[in-house]
């Protein structure tokens, strides 16, 4: 095992130096936002060894005591470290656990040579209501946890690339628990079991009334078993009720929005791409990490295993700065509909295998439907490669490991 750099999330933040953002670093816990900030100020460090950095993560006992205070007296004791007539690197690890936090970052933005970097385990952090205050003042950048590169950078297993490929589907990409997977997948279970307690308890149960655990644990174990299938709130309730478990689709559509806050699942909704509109039913769910999957519900990798290939294809979309939906041509539907950062648009296909003939027909079949010329992208786990009449098929882990941005 190496400590590897997440480098195109550091290359973010070296552009984002100096600019006059807050730079937001969100995503779920334990998917290395604090080890990125560290990389990052050791980044400033060589640039300059005198440098002002001043750093407080809220987890950490010595920091403790802040969380006592109000948040005007934090922003007076990081107001006294400061440096003046110079740049001062201000890095507040899981703001949320301060007090109206939103007042001391918008306090921090208008003081003056303070460059603010926060970290953040809920989105709440760019609710509607902080977006208002905060409006053209941040800039966020999402950690996931490692890709399939950054996994086999961190293991240096790049010899069977199909065999770390399918660790990689169980385990997932935790840091933490890719460095106990060394001592046994059980190990890792276990971790990824305390991970989502932790998420649980300070990101979920702090901030919202869950009146029926065994309820919420059925929601998360439906929403695991549906990766990559349209769902719904109403079809959800339904499902659980007939299974003795009563509830209302109101109570699972809270109960979503919990899980979503908490960066333990990706809402992905649905386009119309002939009638060039979104559509507000029928979304789809993306776990943040597999390796969840088998810790919480226990399922083997044999089961939904072309599923499982787009949610990694989801998360490695999302990692690439690409916004992405759902699409829908007339009656069919395309996996991925993705709009880079230029606003260059293609359609993504996902398929386990293609290897029978019928399946290929039924992957390629949306394609046909789309009006425009948009390239088209048919992501298998097949050897074979090529072109199916303009639509271009691809292995997925040549893919995966293509680094370039979408």
């Amino acid at each position: 095992m190496q400590k590897i750099l997440r480098k195109r999330l550091l290359d973010k933040l070296l552009v984002l130096k100096d600019k006059n953002f807050i730079k937001v670093i969100t995503g779920v816990r334990r998917a290395g936002k604090s080890t990125l900030l560290l990389q990052f100020q050791e980044l400033l460090r060589e640039q300059n060894p005198n440098v002002s950095i001043i750093s407080i993560n809220m987890d950490l006992p010595e920091f403790r005591f802040l969380g006592e205070k109000n948040w005007k007296e934090i922003y007076d004791y990081i107001k006294s470290l400061l440096r003046k007539s110079e740049t001062n690197y201000v890095f507040i690890d899981e703001v949320q656990n301060i007090q109206e936090f939103e007042k001391l970052l918008e306090g921090l933005y208008v003081t003056p040579n303070v460059d603010l970097y926060v970290t953040g385990s809920n989105a709440y952090l760019l609710s509607s209501e902080l977006a208002t205050l905060l409006t053209g003042r941040a800039y966020e950048i999402n950690v996931l946890p490692f890709s399939f590169a950054e996994y086999l950078e961190f293991t240096g297993k790049s010899t069977n690339t199909e065999r770390a490929f399918a660790n990689y589907l169980r385990i997932g990409g935790f840091p933490e628990a890719v460095g106990f997977a060394v001592s046994g997948e059980s190990y890792v279970y276990e971790y990824l079991k305390t991970v989502f307690r932790n998420i649980y308890e300070n990101d979920i149960k702090k901030r919202y009334k869950i009146y029926y655990e065994t309820s919420y644990e059925e929601v998360i174990k439906f929403l695991i078993d549906s990766v990559g299938s349209n769902v719904s709130a109403r079809n959800i309730a339904k499902v659980l009720t007939a299974n003795g478990k009563k509830i209302d689709n109101k109570t699972v559509s809270r109960y979503i929005n919990t899980l979503v806050e908490a960066y333990l699942f990706y809402k992905v909704n649905r386009y119309d791409i002939k009638g060039k509109q979104h559509l507000a039913t029928q979304e789809k769910y993306y776990l943040v990490d597999l390796g969840l999957r088998y810790a919480l519900i226990g399922k083997e990798l044999t089961a939904d295993a072309g599923h499982l290939l787009e949610n990694v294809i989801y998360l490695e979309l999302l990692r690439r700065n690409n916004q992405i939906w759902i699409g829908k041509t007339d009656s069919l539907e395309v996996d991925f509909v993705v709009r880079n950062k230029t606003g260059y648009t293609k359609y993504v296909q996902v398929a386990y295998t293609v290897k029978d003939k019928k399946t290929l027909e039924r992957e390629l079949a949306p394609f046909n439907k789309i009006p425009d010329f948009n390239e088209r992208l048919l992501i298998t786990m097949d050897y074979e490669t090529g072109n199916h009449n303009g639509v271009k098929q691809i292995n997925a882990i040549d893919w995966l490991l293509d680094n370039k941005d979408d």
